[in-house]
């Protein structure tokens, strides 16, 4: 089927498996919020608290609320593992209910240690709810929902941050009455949580036998090795704790950066939040169409480039801000004032590029992380995050007191932030070589899909395709929902740019064993250990690349891999791609760069696998036929559109 006919990411709203889910932790992050915020302000403004002076509050709040995160992150992620995900989401809920009716209590009586406690207890709430909440999606969403599904969640948590964060600043802003107001409104979040998550699915346990170890510890030492066995869902922990590092610094600064650099009031440092959240929000709702509803990390070095670029230009933009004196400027002042609508721009594309970035990351680690541990992986990346959070708060601290301004901290982190993606996307190769064949399939080609969901999500398969262009393999990994290993002739490595790449992509080269015997047999074992670690492999059959845009007679070495390893056969054709920059149509590629112009369409058919018996029944022309079945396809289609 083509990604063109699935429904949109918010048909999944009007879905029992996941409406419930989206509201209740909806409901959770917005309660969150409009119990901090509100309490924040009461100590700063409102209260005269001896042992807890104003300059202090903020930075007290956010270290009782992220606390729970580094002690019980571990033992949350097994209880997620170990019971039915919707009895445990209710009996959070329930928990949730409880200490708002405390809370309320705290915020009638002004009574600051009890509202601080329940702080802690919101940040045990959410420390809960984090592991439960990824691990439910990949239980109710298919492999192709996962990426909007993510989308969704993301969207909804920074949505339901503003309505929290806005709604508390209004309530508590109205005199006397303020605190009450607040009370009542967290009380009714949490109805509204506990009511959603009473309509939940039922969500088995994914390892109902697990001992629980409850020291916090060993069980977060063995839960990062766990997730060190697989480098990209290890490196996709680092880099989403990254991006909250990222997020913290921002978040943390925007009150200071409103008032000393931009010169506005309590509604610019709102205005900038909004910006934030609903760039965060936008990105994360692209990434499902910019992804053909796969889990495409390729947007992930698109996000990162977008928030170095962003971040930098934003320190430019401070740095060419007119001198102000005079009050404090409201909101639509502000808005009129000269360089101020490049900030606005540069902060809200700085956030999508942030949804864009950590959306694929958190879906490829629900795809590929073991479901048994699923929650227990998690909830170390909750425990990193918060970690990467309070570094993120001393550093920043320690630069600000060492005489950076609050721009050139932005400026800074934008640069390091290059860094960081380049070391974890030289790491970890599949980022970079999926970026490319992104942009490849979205600039100089125009890709049309059909059947891309009869590639396997899981265990080993042998991909055989028709092979037209330098760059096939380029645009099956760019359709492939997991990472492919290509056998290739070992010529190509020889080209400047795509040997490199095809060696990052740790591609095995294959010679002729009349030419070079050794290079031959080398590259079956290798093949052949590729397919018993459970991954996928593509050959192209024929050996080489078309010199007529004719489907060439197929070589023995398919047969020579399925008697080795007998796994299901993928058959795969591209069509519409003879006549392009990387075929051969003028004897020798890359000539006419402008042949066919930009966004030229190429089609890719994938056929239904074969099992491993009937493949080698079918024989060399047997299987030659299959894919030249799906090309004939392709060309009638083409003809007829």
């Amino acid at each position: 089927m083509s990604a063109s006919h699935h429904p949109s990411q918010f048909a999944l709203l009007t879905q029992r498996r996941f409406a419930p889910f989206f509201w209740t932790q909806f409901f959770g992050a917005a309660n969150d919020n409009l119990f901090k915020g509100p309490f924040t302000v009461m100590v700063t403004y409102q209260l005269s608290i001896a042992w807890l002076p104003p300059a202090l509050a903020g930075l007290v709040i956010g270290a009782i609320f992220i606390l729970p995160f580094v002690l019980f992150s571990a033992t949350s992620g097994q209880l997620a593992d170990k019971l039915d995900k919707r009895l445990l989401m209710r009996a959070i809920k329930v928990f949730e209910l409880g200490l708002m009716l405390v809370g309320a209590w705290g915020l009638y009586q002004k009574h600051v240690p009890t509202l601080l406690g329940c702080i802690f207890l919101l940040g045990l709430h959410s420390t809960l709810f984090g592991p439960v909440k990824y691990a439910y999606m990949p239980q109710h969403l298919r492999p192709d929902e996962l990426t909007g599904g993510n989308g969704m969640v993301e969207m909804g948590t920074f949505v339901a941050i503003l309505v929290g964060n806005i709604l508390g600043g209004l309530l508590i802003s109205m005199p006397e009455v303020g605190a009450q107001y607040v009370a009542w409104g967290c009380l009714l979040l949490a109805c509204a949580g506990l009511v959603a998550a009473w309509q939940l699915p039922p969500t088995p346990a994914s390892d109902p036998q697990l001992a629980i170890n409850w020291n916090p510890v060993t069980e977060t030492w063995r839960n990062l090795k766990l997730a060190h066995q697989g480098i990209a869902v290890f490196r996709s922990l680092l880099g989403i704790s990254w991006m909250w590092f990222v997020g913290a610094v921002f978040l943390g600064n925007f009150p200071s950066f409103a008032k000393e650099v931009l010169h506005g009031d309590e509604q610019v440092a709102t205005l900038l939040l909004v910006v934030f959240s609903v760039g965060i929000a936008i990105g994360s709702l692209l990434c499902e169409m910019l992804s053909r509803r796969m889990v495409e990390i390729g947007l992930v070095p698109l996000g990162a480039l977008g928030m170095t670029v962003f971040a930098i230009d934003l320190y430019l933009a401070c740095s060419a801000l007119p001198a102000h004196a005079g009050a404090a400027l409201g909101l639509a002042a502000f808005v009129q004032a000269p360089g101020h609508a490049r900030v606005l721009v540069d902060l809200g594309l700085l956030a999508l590029s942030a949804g864009l970035y950590s959306v694929p990351m958190y879906a490829l680690i629900q795809l590929r992380a073991q479901p048994t541990h699923r929650a227990r992986i998690i909830a170390a990346n909750n425990i990193l995050n918060a970690l990467f959070m309070v570094a993120a708060s001393v550093i920043a601290g320690l630069l600000l007191k060492s005489g950076f301004s609050i721009p050139e901290l932005f400026g800074l982190l934008g640069l390091a932030n290059a860094l960081v993606g380049l070391y974890i996307f030289l790491l970890v190769p599949e980022y970079l070589l999926r970026f490319v064949a992104f942009v490849l399939s979205h600039t100089v080609y125009r890709l049309k899909l059909q059947g891309t969901d009869r590639i396997p999500t899981e265990g080993a398969a042998l991909l055989i395709c028709n092979h037209v262009s330098f760059i096939d393999a380029m645009l099956l990994m760019a359709v492939s929902p997991r990472p492919v290993r290509f056998v290739m002739d070992h010529r190509i490595f020889a080209t400047p740019v795509l040997g490199w790449m095809f060696r990052l992509a740790k591609a095995i080269p294959i010679a002729p064993q009349k030419e070079d015997p050794a290079t031959y047999e080398r590259a079956f074992a290798a093949a052949s250990q590729v397919l018993r670690e459970g991954e996928m492999l593509a050959i192209f059959p024929e050996g080489g690349i078309t010199r007529d845009g004719s489907l060439q007679a197929f070589k023995g070495g398919v047969l020579k891999i399925l008697e080795t390893d007998p796994v299901p056969v993928v058959p795969m054709a591209l069509g519409n791609l003879w006549g392009s920059f990387f075929s051969r149509i003028d004897g020798a590629a890359m000539r006419s760069p402008f042949r066919r112009g930009l966004l030229s369409r190429v089609e890719v058919s994938v056929g239904e696998p074969i099992a491993a018996d009937v493949a080698q029944q079918l024989g060399l022309e047997g299987l030659r036929q299959r894919v030249a079945a799906l090309q004939s396809a392709l060309q009638s289609a083409l003809q007829s559109a």
